[in-house]
């Protein structure tokens, strides 16, 4: 199956040769405001850039999951890429977790805590190119990780698979290198096989959807991308008794704060996490569409994108960590919704003013 895709920047060609989906179900495209990179596959059920159904966003986890062989070794570590695939780690290690007790989490971060760093790697073709992962904080947990026998690196496309070789090689040069079987997990895979291939003999790659591509530039000239590759902490540091998935975990408790909101049938309902912070904030999401509303999940981030083909609508305004950086808000209507729920892990002050003006939503500080 081929498709051509005309972009201000040139024509995107791809070739789909295998998948579980059909390409119109899994995303839409964009163009980049990214000298380095002039395209953007959309996600359509990530909650990034595309407000979906929690539900829909189940279904794509829970289905990548199930491509990953249930007779590998354990203990196993997932391993979630920030900040597109934060929620998507998550989703698929709980999805392994229903079947075996020997699973770790943990995902990568622009914001690293004021603890003990494990590795640091790049993201060449990113907009954000420096990422860190920790050491899990507890005892446990870092026994799990030296002893693994199954790496599994998720994110949310593969073009080249430069960035888990990446992080492999990070992995390797800190110790870890006694991983048995390595298997990169994405809901796209573009790499034709170097995904898989970069990564040595031991790995294998999962996917709802693969194939490759190619990019024909054409004369117009390169966007003007923001100043958005910070990594730092800013004015925020987060307390690690408030983790959910930087230093390390295996459940995913739903916020206490559940238990405070009600909702009426069909109601509808936006929940939207804020930069990394989307797993906690997905949880209530599919919570609150499991009591009868009509939900849909999204977030902000720092990713440029400019507007026309997947993304329609764009709010612009400061992070809610403190960077001093553009974070940004696509394809959201207020008036398409009752309530708009902002879920923050920095203090709630920290949000943009700007934002909350045009969205009027109710502020959630998971963290207080």
């Amino acid at each position: 199956m081929q498709i051509n895709v005309a972009l201000e920047q040139g024509t995107l060609n791809l070739t789909i040769e295998s998948g579980t989906h059909v390409p119109d179900e899994l995303f839409g495209f964009a163009q980049r405001r990214n000298p380095k990179r002039a395209f953007l596959f959309v996600s359509k059920v990530l909650g990034r850039h595309i407000p979906v159904s929690p539900a829909v966003m189940r279904k794509a986890t829970d289905t990548l999951a199930a491509q990953i062989p249930a007779d590998l070794p354990g203990p196993m570590v997932v391993i979630g890429m920030a900040e597109t695939a934060i929620a998507l780690g998550a989703g698929v290690q709980q999805a392994l977790s229903r079947n075996r007790d020997d699973t770790l989490y943990l995902c990568t971060t622009r914001h690293p805590l004021d603890l003990p760093v494990l590795v640091e790697f790049r993201e060449e073709h990113s907009h954000a190119t420096q990422q860190v992962l920790h050491w899990p904080q507890h005892p446990a947990d870092i026994e799990l990780l030296r002893t693994a026998r199954t790496l599994v690196l998720v994110d949310d496309e593969a073009s080249t698979g430069k960035t888990f070789s990446n992080l492999l090689e990070a992995l390797q040069q800190a110790g870890l290198d006694q991983f048995e079987h390595i298997i990169a997990a994405t809901l796209t895979d573009w790499s034709g096989g170097a995904a898989a291939e970069r990564l040595g003999k031991r790995a294998r790659a999962v996917s709802l959807l693969a194939g490759h591509w190619d990019w024909q530039a054409n004369d117009a000239p390169p966007p003007d991308m923001p100043q958005v590759d910070v990594l730092g902490t800013g004015e925020w540091h987060a307390k690690p008794a408030d983790d959910w998935g930087r230093l390390g975990v295996s459940q995913h408790p739903v916020t206490p704060l559940a238990q405070h909101l009600t909702v009426t049938p069909g109601e509808r309902i936006l929940v939207l996490g804020t930069g990394e912070f989307v797993w906690p904030p997905y949880l209530l999401a599919e919570y609150l569409e499991q009591q009868g509303a009509q939900v849909h999940f999204s977030a902000t981030t720092r990713s440029p994108i400019a507007l026309g083909h997947s993304i329609q609508q764009r709010y612009c305004f400061h992070d809610n960590y403190g960077q001093g950086i553009p974070n940004f808000l696509y394809n959201v209507t207020p008036g398409d919704y009752d309530r708009i729920l902002l879920c923050s892990e920095p203090p709630a002050h920290l949000l943009d003013k700007a934002l909350i003006s045009a969205l009027n939503p109710i502020c959630l500080e998971f963290y207080p």
